[in-house]
């Protein structure tokens, strides 16, 4: 949202201000702003409506092969522990809604043959990477690997010409159209750097083991270390689908080789042969996303929507015929529904319990514990001053209405470059009168959710040492998330 606000002052992404993936979210989010109004009320409930049709979008993919019974059971696994996992505005949603009507439209043109779907297609996996670049690619190399798959089995032309051309034209217009706008605004040329910007810094620390969990030590204390034994083994139920859903994309690349060896040895029709090697294709380009951006839990959550069709097919589908998924089917839906079931109560729990409000210059935020650091900044700021947030909260300048005092809206050591410090750093030498927010716990953080980072970086850290050494303290205070703040000036000054 702070990227959404800067377009809406009129700064160009890139050029203005530094940001890692593409476009499409600070445009969209600013549209919204400009049509509905600026409000944290307008952002959420984007992510509201594409959590209201991730259920639709999995019903009718699985619908094609399995009952009406399980399509729906499935959908409502989706609607419970979909964006209600991380209620957050990011792109990460929008890009999993886009990559799902891709991979619909995928299935209606080989149907069909129709060239609007594949014009729909080619348009739907250009604006997948316009959101979010690694899924995008990820979408595109899945369906490529389906189709030639496809063309092998077949053995003939998979499309007509006036289908490639709609395929080659949808994708083609949304990137010309992109290209063009940040060419009139000379920025090409750093667009394409911030886009590749990951490649070479996102992964140092990202990296993360398969299917990670994020997890503190206090948080794994509290799961399986207290209580009674049965609010233990409640506890690891309500927990059981973040082991679960990182499986089933595995399920789903098995699932790929079975029906391609199926197909050539001619023991499945063409009809089902192209729907399962299509589906089960793009979820390996999405997982190979995962794998290539982080492949902890949060993100393979952000696609729950998409693996639960395989998790459809097992439970359901009469084309896999096994006499042990036959006789376990009925306990495996039990479970499933059970362990998701808990998981949404859990999450609707969180949500009711926030009962707290915070007036913020966005409009009324609710919040479970007690936030004084929003007030806080609110009672010493006006509208539009510049603000250090360090090092992570971007939210804060969105919801208080303030700035970054640089292009950077955080540094996160380990992550960022020693260049992009020094620039941060020129930005506060430039800012004297800037305030900053500065969190001395985050490095806690970091053994927690970027344990890969390099404990050199961590020491070595030229903006919190250059804040330590030149701002003191005013006034410390604790966030609704339970972190500890301190609200610095520059040494010479007087507090507020």
């Amino acid at each position: 949202m702070a990227g959404a606000e800067r377009v809406l002052r009129g700064e160009v992404p890139y050029r203005d201000f530094f940001a890692f993936y593409t476009p499409g979210s600070f445009y969209l989010i600013a549209g919204l702003f400009r049509i509905f109004g600026d409000s944290f009320g307008v952002a959420r409930f984007s992510i509201v409506v594409s959590g209201a049709l991730f259920p639709v979008i999995t019903y009718v993919l699985v619908r094609r092969r399995c009952s009406r019974a399980m399509s729906i059971f499935v959908a409502s696994l989706a609607l419970l522990t979909g964006v209600a996992y991380r209620f957050l505005v990011l792109h990460n949603w929008y890009s999993t809604l886009l990559a799902g009507l891709a991979l619909y439209s995928a299935l209606r043109l080989i149907e069909t043959h129709r060239p609007v779907w594949a014009l729909a297609l080619g348009s739907l996996c250009s604006l997948t990477a316009l959101f979010e670049q690694s899924k995008g690619v990820g979408l595109c190399f899945g369906l490529v690997l389906g189709f030639l798959m496809l063309r092998f089995i077949q053995r003939k032309q998979l499309f007509r010409k006036s289908e490639l051309w709609g395929l080659v034209i949808g994708f083609a217009g949304p990137v010309l159209l992109v290209l063009g706008f940040f060419a009139a605004q000379r920025s090409l040329t750093v667009m394409f750097e911030d886009w590749l910007w990951p490649l070479r810094h996102y992964g140092l620390a990202n990296h993360v083991p398969y299917g990670y969990q994020n997890w503190s030590d206090h948080s794994r204390q509290s799961i399986f270390g207290t209580g009674p034994t049965w609010a233990i083994l409640v506890k690891v139920l309500t927990i059981s689908p973040g082991f679960l859903v990182p499986a089933i994309p595995l399920l789903a690349a098995g699932l790929y080789v079975y029906w391609s060896v199926l197909a050539l040895r001619r023991k499945a029709t063409a009809e089902t042969t192209a729907y399962y090697i299509t589906v089960s294709s793009v979820l390996i380009g999405l997982l190979f996303s995962v794998l290539v951006a982080r492949a902890d839990i949060i993100h393979f959550m952000y696609l729950l929507p998409l693996w639960l069709i395989p998790l459809a097919w097992i439970l359901d589908s009469r084309e896999i015929n096994s006499q042990l998924l036959a006789s376990g089917r009925a306990g495996l839906i039990c479970f499933f529904a059970a362990s998701f079931g808990l998981m949404g109560l859990a999450l609707l729990s969180t949500t009711t319990g926030a009962r707290n409000k915070v007036i913020s210059r966005r409009g009324t935020v609710r919040t479970t514990k007690i936030e004084a650091v929003l007030p806080y900044i609110n009672s010493h700021s006006a509208p539009g001053d510049t603000v250090l947030v360090y090092p992570y909260l971007p939210l804060y300048y969105y919801l208080s209405g303030t700035r970054s005092v640089g292009r950077l809206d955080y540094f996160q050591p380990g992550m960022n470059t020693q260049e992009q410090a020094q620039e941060m750093l020129a930005s506060l030498q430039s800012h004297p009168d800037s305030p900053v927010l500065f969190e001395p716990g985050f490095w806690q953080k970091i053994g927690t959710s970027w344990p890969e980072t390099p404990i050199g970086l961590i020491a070595r850290d030229p903006i919190g040492d250059y804040i330590a050494h030149n701002y003191r303290v005013c006034q410390s205070f604790e966030s609704s998330s339970g972190s500890y703040f301190e609200y610095m000036v520059r040494s010479e000054r007087a507090c507020p």
